[in-house]
């Protein structure tokens, strides 16, 4: 896979970010590697250079500077690209929703974490990479129905996960502030899956149209 002039953008506040970098030089990829101590900072520069992956260390972490935890910042970070996150490990139940969703590697914060870390970010480039391939659909019967097939089986299950998830923070003041903010997380990724897919729908019913009959 090509990798050269992929952007992974490493968010870290302590000299773990050199050892970054030195770790993902040695994965051969020739990644364009811009680095920044706090979030906000780091998504101010996003619009320079998309990354196609987010190293986000709990170095780089601070809630009364930026108000987010560690939780908040990596579920804001995932509108823009799959995060890797490097902490103690006892943060890594915090990020079980978003872990579980796929949006987010943990990685534990022991002696060999950054090695691991680097792969991890490889490996999501290259994944990301497979993903924007082109699909050769075996026939014109598929091709033509993907639109609304795409539409169907997944806005109906993210408008039931909306619905419920709206429901329960409708009862937000008898829940645990911990409850109250995964329930905003998983409300803040439903939107932004729902987003994504009228987009790919909409370019592929455009693009669809616009090649004509096979």
């Amino acid at each position: 896979m090509k990798r050269t002039g992929q952007t992974i953008f490493i968010i870290c506040a302590d000299l773990a970010r050199q050892e970054c970098v030195n770790e993902l030089a040695a994965c051969g990829g020739h990644y364009h590697l811009p680095v920044s101590d706090t979030v906000p900072e780091a998504r101010k520069l996003f619009a320079h250079r998309p990354p196609a992956v987010i190293f986000l260390d709990e170095s780089a972490i601070d809630s009364q500077r930026d108000g987010h935890s560690l939780e908040s910042a990596a579920a804001l970070l995932t509108e823009t690209a799959p995060v890797v996150v490097s902490a103690a490990p006892g943060k890594q139940d915090a990020l079980a929703f978003l872990i579980s969703s796929g949006a987010v590697d943990f990685v534990p914060r022991n002696n060999d974490f950054m090695f691991v870390a680097a792969r991890k970010l490889d490996r999501r480039v290259y994944m990301g990479h497979q993903a924007t391939s082109i699909v050769e659909f075996p026939n014109r019967a598929l091709a033509d129905d993907f639109g609304e097939v795409l539409r169907h089986e997944v806005n109906n299950p993210l408008t039931g996960i909306l619905g419920n998830t709206e429901l329960l923070l409708a009862q937000r003041d008898r829940l645990p502030p911990a409850a109250v903010e995964r329930l905003q997380t998983i409300a803040e990724l439903a939107v932004r899956l729902r987003e994504t897919v009228r987009r790919l729908s909409n370019a592929w019913d455009k693009g669809h149209a616009s090649a004509g009959p096979i």
